[in-house]
C-alpha cells in the first residue's frame, strides 16, 4: 500500500522545468497582448485626434540590406503643401548594424546635381516627385553605391505631430541664434524646450550665412537630441502606445514589430549615441546655376569613398 501511494504522489509533483516553461509562455503571452493592446489604443488615439494629410499610398520598394551588413531606412521630409507630387525636403539615410550596435545617419544635400534613372540629371530631391521614395533609392544606389531596405516619408504636419506625442514637454536643444525668417515661429537664442511646432522652425530655418548646409547641421543636431532624450522614457513599455500614435503620421514600408525591434534595442543600449555625415563632404562640391537652377555639382567618386568609409568603420 506505501507503494502505491508513494507511486501517487510522485505523479502527483510537476517537475520544475515544466513549472519555468509554463510561467514563461505565461510571461511572453502576457507581454505580447500588453504590447498590442497599448499599440491599438495608440492607434486609436490618433483617429480620435484626427489623422495627419499624409496619402496612404503603398509604394513598391524594392531595396534591400546594404553591402555592410547593416539594415538602412531612407528618412525623408516632404515639403508637400497639397500638391499630388511633393519633392523631399529632406533626405536622409539612417543605418542600425545590430551586429555591431551602431547608428549612423547621412543627410543627402537636396540640392545635388545628380543623374535620376530614367530622367536624366537634376537635383536629387526631385526623384521623389518623380518616382516616390523607390526612385529616390535608386537614385542615391546608383549615384552613392549604398541600398535602402526601408523608408519613412513624414510631412509637416506628421513632424509636429510625432514630436508633441513623444515629447509633451518638449525636446531641450540649444539653438544657436535669433530665427523667424520663413518659419512660422520666432526662436530665441539659447537651451530651450521647444514643441514640435518650433523644433520644426529650427530644422527648416536656413536664411543665414551657411544657408542649406546649415539646416542640414540642425536637422542633425535635432535628431541626435532627439535619439538621447528619447532614451530617458527608461521605459519599454511605453513604446507600443508610441508607435501605435505616430504610425498614421507616417508613410513607411516598416512593419510595427520592426520599429518595436529597433526602437527597443536603441532604448536598452541607453543612448548609444548617432555618427553623422553630410554629403557632399567639404571640398567635394561647387555651387553652380544650370537651367535657371541653384545646385551643388559634386565630386561623385570622392563622396562614395566618404561614404564607403562611414559605413565600413
Amino acid at each position: 500500500m506505501r507503494s502505491d501511494r508513494h507511486q501517487k504522489k510522485k505523479r502527483g509533483k510537476r517537475k520544475p522545468w515544466k513549472v519555468i516553461l509554463l510561467v514563461l509562455f505565461l510571461l511572453i503571452g502576457g507581454t505580447l497582448a500588453y504590447s498590442y493592446f497599448q499599440y491599438k489604443q495608440g492607434v486609436q488615439q490618433s483617429k480620435e485626434d484626427g489623422f495627419s494629410d499624409l496619402p496612404d499610398e503603398v509604394y513598391e520598394f524594392n531595396g534591400a540590406k546594404d553591402q555592410y551588413g547593416g539594415t538602412n531606412i531612407l528618412l525623408l521630409g516632404s515639403d508637400s503643401r497639397g500638391e499630388e507630387k511633393a519633392r523631399a525636403d529632406t533626405i536622409m539615410l539612417a543605418q542600425y548594424h545590430p551586429d555591431k550596435g551602431t547608428y549612423k545617419l547621412i543627410s543627402f544635400m537636396r540640392d545635388m546635381y545628380v543623374d535620376i534613372p530614367g530622367y536624366g540629371k537634376n537635383r536629387i530631391n526631385a526623384s521623389l516627385a518623380y518616382g516616390g521614395p523607390d526612385l529616390l533609392r535608386q537614385t542615391i544606389k546608383e549615384n552613392f553605391g549604398i541600398d535602402s531596405q526601408y523608408y519613412m516619408i513624414a510631412n509637416f504636419d506628421g513632424f509636429v505631430k510625432v514630436i508633441d506625442e513623444a515629447f509633451p514637454n518638449g525636446v531641450e536643444i540649444e539653438v544657436e541664434k535669433e530665427m523667424s525668417k520663413n518659419i512660422g515661429v520666432t526662436l530665441q537664442p539659447g537651451l530651450q524646450r521647444l514643441n514640435g511646432e518650433h523644433l520644426l522652425g529650427y530644422v527648416r530655418f536656413r536664411h543665414d550665412a551657411v544657408g542649406d548646409f546649415g539646416r542640414v547641421e540642425r536637422q542633425q543636431k535635432a535628431m541626435k537630441a532627439v535619439a538621447s532624450q528619447f532614451t530617458s522614457f527608461q521605459t519599454i513599455p511605453k513604446l507600443p502606445k508610441l508607435v501605435g500614435v505616430v504610425t498614421p503620421y507616417i508613410n513607411t514600408n516598416m512593419g510595427t514589430g520592426d520599429i518595436l525591434y529597433i526602437g527597443k534595442d536603441f532604448i536598452t543600449k541607453g543612448n548609444p549615441g548617432i555618427e553623422s555625415i553630410t554629403v557632399p563632404g567639404t571640398g567635394m562640391y561647387e555651387n553652380a546655376r544650370i537651367n535657371g537652377m541653384s545646385v551643388l555639382t559634386i565630386n561623385l567618386e570622392a563622396n562614395k569613398q566618404v561614404i564607403h568609409d562611414f559605413l565600413a568603420n
